[in-house]
């Protein structure tokens, strides 16, 4: 080994130690060890319950099986979960093509080449002359050449630009596949959620038909008692009234059953004949029947995609900047070409017909007017602008669950609430017919007590809805891969 070379290897390894990357560290939260609202009935952060996926067809405990069939052709039919795939597959062969750049390039090469030196060529001119002192041509001015031989290039890693840029695109490559396990997640709970609107709107509608063929019987009643003489006018007109009011509900609850309905049908990529001859049967709002296992606050890192995603930019944005801090350091290069090269292609492959080209190199920026340093800066800001959002990421996670726990909480008492009074309502109704029959009292009585019922039944009904609603809500802030 040459002096030269002597002193590129030991600067080389001097400067290997001036180039070490940042570690990388996943960042550490002080937890407590449980929900502020963990004693919502319902939940269980027992660690057996805890430790089961909060995926695991959690949304089977509404017991309702066209709610499980669509959950499973939307994640195999939903667009944007194919384009999501997409482009995982695209991460992964970017992902290939970095890491390519850590082995060396190997190309083959073959061919024949023919050409003629001219007699006024300043360097082989003479040779190819009979003007010279020989007073003959030392060399033909025809030459041709059978070769075949390989290429070889490799930039020898010493500083890890390449290995940081290839665990950079490797992580990418996660995102890509949680960013999928997300949009899973978003897909499923819509497709849930406009199945629950549209059943309820569907319940809705059904007890406003009870209740206009109910009001239907009364207004025939009230006209009955009119004609006899006992009852007045006003009695009549106020039963129409009534009546036609709560016809009038019935357009708007087809108008969201309709939009929920179409909406399913983008979720799963069907048309709207398809979707609509799939939900042709009009059913009764599910009711949820299990228990959410709630798991500790630190679950939150792992199940959340949106913290996994953001934890892993964190780390992208890392190896990035190591590879900035060793784009600084000189890149050293090696080169390589053996072959064969002979006159004729029967010599080709002889021993005699050898040849080689090896060579080291190195290339070292040594100013660009800051550039270097400038994209070291632009790193390390983004680096720190993405540990900022991940610690937003996680408040925000936290808040949700919290929030969504005492909402749970609260829904489920305004519910059964709504079913104590919907009962008493029932009774005021049936006493207040009644006491019409027999004329103890005026028709005026009748319907406010029906107006109260039907409010109370529609309320009882966006009560469940709400709390089905907020069982969606918080299976999908706790997370976890909801994945079929």
């Amino acid at each position: 080994m040459n002096k030269l070379n002597l002193s590129v290897l030991a600067v080389a390894l001097i400067l290997t130690g001036c180039a070490s990357a940042p570690d990388y560290q996943q960042p550490s939260h002080s937890l407590t060890d449980t929900f502020l609202n963990q004693s919502v009935e319902g939940t269980s952060s027992n660690q057996r319950l805890a430790n089961e996926p909060v995926s695991a067809h959690w949304w089977s405990q509404f017991n309702d099986p066209t709610l499980n069939q669509l959950i499973k052709d939307a994640q195999n039919q939903n667009i944007p979960l194919k384009v999501a795939s997409e482009r995982i597959k695209s991460a992964q062969a970017f992902n290939q093509i970095v890491e390519s750049f850590k082995v060396p390039t190997v190309s083959l090469g073959a061919g024949y080449t023919s050409y003629g030196i001219s007699e006024n060529d300043p360097l082989l001119g003479a040779a190819v002359s009979s003007n010279n002192p020989l007073g003959a041509p030392i060399l033909d001015s025809d030459q041709s050449a059978f070769h075949a031989g390989m290429a070889i290039a490799w930039e020898l890693d010493l500083f890890g630009r390449i290995d940081n840029q290839a665990k950079a695109a490797s992580i990418r490559a996660e995102q890509a596949e949680i960013m999928r396990q997300g949009l899973t997640t978003l897909i499923t709970s819509d497709v849930i959620h406009n199945y629950l609107q549209l059943r309820g709107a569907q319940e809705r509608k059904a007890i406003a038909l009870d209740l206009v063929n109910d009001q239907q019987q009364t207004l025939e009643l009230v006209e009955k008692v009119h004609r006899s003489g006992y009852g007045s006018q006003l009695d009549v007109a106020r039963a129409k009234a009534m009546l036609a009011a709560t016809k009038a509900v019935i357009p708007q609850l087809e108008t969201a059953e309709n939009a929920h309905q179409q909406r399913l049908g983008i979720l799963l990529g069907e048309s709207p004949r398809q979707i609509k001859q799939r939900l042709v049967s009009a059913s009764p709002l599910p009711t949820f029947d299990g228990v959410i296992p709630t798991g500790l606050p630190s679950d939150l890192l792992q199940r959340r995609p949106d913290l996994r995603i953001a934890e892993r930019e964190m780390a992208a944005q890392n190896a990035e900047l190591a590879a900035a801090v060793a784009n600084q350091y000189p890149k050293f290069y090696l080169t390589g070409a053996p072959g064969v090269l002979a006159n004729d292609f029967d010599d080709l492959f002889s021993s005699d017909s050898a040849t080689w080209m090896a060579s080291l190199g190195v290339s070292w920026n040594i100013f660009d007017g800051g550039r270097t340093d400038a994209m070291i800066a632009l790193q390390e800001s983004r680096f720190e602008a993405s540990a900022l959002s991940y610690q937003h990421a996680f408040n925000s996670a936290i808040g949700e669950v919290e929030t969504l726990l005492n909402g749970y909480g609260n829904s489920q008492q305004y519910q059964t609430l709504l079913l104590e009074a919907e009962t008493e309502t029932d009774k005021a109704v049936n006493k207040a017919l009644s006491l019409y029959k027999a004329g103890l009292i005026d028709y005026l009585s009748v319907l406010d007590a029906q107006r109260q019922q039907h409010a109370m039944r529609d309320q009882v009904v966006a009560a469940r809805l709400q709390t089905a609603n907020m069982v969606v809500g918080l299976n999908k802030a706790l997370g976890g891969d909801w994945e079929i």
